[in-house]
């Protein structure tokens, strides 16, 4: 088979979506000598994949996601490759592509939380909104199958669109060690309380503000460390803390997989306020680095961390503090959730990963 993988989210210019690209390459490498494959790259991440499989071949296209030029110029270099199956790695399909595909869909945020809020500009919002509605349908009418990442993804999924119900099969992503080194992240005042991630309003960050300003009346010197791109929303939650007069929330921006290695390392806990994920892979992260997860108990989290997890209410300030209270004081339950911790991230690997995803590549095309 000649099997076309669009990797233009490869690498962490993607985020989550370039983890799980990249991992799923690079086991895919491992697992399947026999097929061809067409790897297509931005110009921005293009060097950054080196393919260790002679049945590996990267093709560079520069059409950035979401754009006029992936709709109209993509098409036309997919199909001068010749290929049996192409596999998209979110739902941004070009309409004008005619050949076999599937998809996977990581989440459907998009329809639970307006992201008018993470643009100065109201009629950019308005069409891109109207575009991703009818994309999205459009691709997931279209797929040969759809991989979702998580159960609670595949129910989200059947219940806006019923007719998909019997293409969605759940196929898990991995989870590795980000980086075997770490590098000391210079100025941090411990001790801590840790975020990874984007600012967008499903991350609910603004509770999250006020809970621990709840916490500091009942224990002081300690601090908030946030983590991610210092675009729009985070500078909108930054004037959030000024507002609210919130002390000891540190902003660090984007730092490398050594640092955040170093901050999983030595932090009380990671917190993970969202009222949405697709997946999570933040708090996996944190505890194949033996930090403790207190987090949301809205979906998918409480299915992808099970018992290894402290959870709360992402909508009660006051569950949201009580839990940073107890990760701290009650010593057993620190324990606990780390043990608990090193055992969960086990039940997630990415050779499992790639092979099912092989095995899917197969049964459509056969």
């Amino acid at each position: 088979m000649r099997i076309g993988i669009d990797a233009r989210f490869y690498g962490t210019i993607g985020k989550g979506i370039g983890r799980y690209t990249q991992k799923l390459l690079e086991y895919l490498e491992k697992i399947d000598k026999n097929n061809k494959y067409f790897v297509f790259l931005k110009p921005e991440n293009f060097d950054l994949y080196c393919p260790k499989s002679s049945n590996f071949n990267k093709v560079l296209v520069n059409c950035h996601w979401y754009s006029l030029k992936e709709q109209i110029v993509l098409p036309f270099i997919l199909k001068k490759y010749n290929l049996d199956l192409v596999h998209f790695l979110n739902f941004n399909i070009p309409l004008l592509y005619k050949g076999s595909f599937i998809v996977t869909i990581h989440d459907l945020i998009h329809f639970q939380w307006s992201k008018q809020s993470t643009t100065r500009f109201f009629l950019v919002y308005f069409f891109k909104k109207i575009g991703f509605y009818f994309v999205f349908k459009r691709a997931l009418s279209r797929a040969l199958k759809i991989i979702a990442v998580s159960h609670s993804t595949k129910q989200d999924l059947i219940r806006k669109y019923p007719f998909v119900k019997d293409k969605v099969q759940v196929v898990y992503q991995g989870i590795e060690n980000i980086s075997d080194k770490e590098q000391v992240v210079e100025g941090i005042k411990t001790p801590y309380f840790l975020y990874i991630g984007n600012a967008y309003p499903h991350k609910n960050l603004e509770t999250l503000i006020l809970a621990f300003k709840e916490f500091q009346k009942q224990r002081n010197g300690v601090y908030l460390l946030l983590v991610g791109k210092m675009d729009f929303c985070y500078k909108k939650l930054k004037e959030f803390v000024r507002i609210n007069k919130v002390k000891n929330v540190v902003f660090l921006g984007k730092l490398n997989d050594e640092q955040l290695v170093w901050l999983y390392k030595n932090a009380l806990a990671f917190i993970f306020p969202s009222l949405k994920e697709g997946f999570g892979f933040p708090g996996l992260e944190a505890m194949i680095y033996g930090c403790p997860v207190i987090c949301s108990n809205k979906p998918s989290l409480p299915e992808v961390y099970g018992q290894a997890a402290k959870y709360f209410d992402p909508q009660d300030k006051s569950q949201i503090s009580r839990a940073m209270k107890e990760v701290i004081e009650d010593q057993n339950l620190r324990a606990d959730l780390i043990k608990r911790g090193y055992k969960q991230v086990k039940k997630y690997s990415w050779e499992k990963c790639a092979q099912q995803t092989c095995h899917i590549y197969k049964s459509v095309i056969f």
